[in-house]
């Protein structure tokens, strides 16, 4: 005879909660990239109830989440309904699971609760344990895995085609072992975003949002836009901090020393701001995958912190330039080839610079 079926909402004490969160009436609400939670049981049966927020009914940029069972995705959707039910796992008998269920897509566009977890299993579900370590990625759209699983490079912007799973960020987390938080937008720089007319983005700069809950068209509950919450750095304390930024502003600042070195200013002063909200992380600023002009503004910004802070607990790092052979993503975005190439010389930096 099955156990009666138990109830959960996605509390620390159910589940491991992934990257930034908002818990509204008894909802933990999603917006960015790699967000989610993940939860272990011995049952028979899981259940997973989600939340769309008024995105959902549009049909345009739906928020996409893939749920795996002990490592294998089972669903992988896009929520267009006010409230969705998943049977994530059945069997006839009972079995020690892990489930984990991730915001596949980026913030901009969408945001997703998580309702409720429904499990038959005699002794209810609990957290999976922290990882021995943590890392907090700030980027753009490379991180948020932009057209990843549409691998021509002629294709536009799509949430359908985003997978952060498949991100250099995802893989080097995966291979160190380490908890992870994501803050990362498509389009985002430090001094504009994504820009076709010389003329700078202002809407689109990642200081502006880095300590909110998130930057979403979504809003939790269908009444709080993740803007308007202030992150609490207390949350997730990263034992390292990556960023990896630039790439939009290069498509403003160009060849143009006085631009890159605006860029370079402004990027210590960003330094700045991720310091005073994580004290002892040691940052590693990176740059190169779509390309490598800003790279040496990067680390010029990385020496000129140092400087006028005295903090020498930073470094950077430059990927190689993702080749052709390897094919593209959507918008000549990295293909996963490239994406898992960044990965390996991303963890072999970690691994020499933390001794991890």
């Amino acid at each position: 005879m099955s156990p009666k079926t138990q109830s959960y909402k996605a509390t620390n004490e159910h589940v491991k909660i992934i990257g930034r969160t908002h818990y509204s009436n008894d909802v933990l609400w999603l917006a960015l990239s790699g967000g989610g939670v993940e939860f272990s049981f011995h049952g028979t049966k899981a259940e997973i109830t989600l939340r769309g927020d008024a995105v959902a009914s549009s049909g345009n940029n739906l928020a996409r989440v893939g749920i795996s069972v002990n490592g294998k995705r089972v669903i992988d959707d896009q929520v267009d309904q006010p409230l969705q039910s998943y049977t994530v796992f059945k069997s006839e008998t009972a079995q020690t699971v892990t489930i984990r269920l991730i915001k596949l897509s980026e913030a901009a566009m969408s945001t997703v609760g998580i309702q409720e977890i429904a499990v038959d299993a005699a002794d209810g579900i609990r957290p999976t344990p922290d990882e021995v370590h943590k890392i907090e990625f700030i980027g753009d759209s490379i991180t948020c895995g932009y057209g990843v699983d549409d691998e021509v490079g002629l294709h536009s912007f799509s949430t359908a085609t985003e997978d952060v799973t498949k991100t250099y960020a995802y893989l080097t987390a995966q291979q160190l072992h380490a908890d992870y938080s994501m803050v990362s937008y498509s389009g985002y720089g430090i001094i504009t975003g994504y820009t076709e007319n010389d003329q700078k983005l202002t809407t689109h700069l990642i200081p502006d949002y880095y300590e909110k809950v998130g930057k979403s068209e979504g809003k939790f509950d269908d009444r709080v836009l993740p803007q308007d919450l202030r992150w609490d750095f207390r949350k997730f304390v990263p034992g390292l901090i990556v960023i990896n930024l630039g790439t939009n502003d290069d498509s403003y600042t160009k060849e143009d020393t006085n631009k890159q070195m605006e860029y370079a200013d402004q990027y210590v002063e960003f330094l700045k701001m991720v310091r005073r909200n994580n004290p002892h992380a040691p940052i590693l600023c990176t740059l190169g995958i779509m390309g490598d002009r800003l790279y040496p503004f990067v680390e010029q910004a990385v020496k000129q912190y140092t400087l006028q802070t005295g903090d020498s607990n930073i470094n950077a790092m430059k990927f190689d330039v993702q080749l052709e052979a390897d094919g593209y993503a959507a918008d000549f975005h990295p293909s996963q080839a490239t994406h898992r190439k960044a990965a390996d010389k991303l963890t072999a930096q970690i691994i020499e610079l933390m001794e991890w």
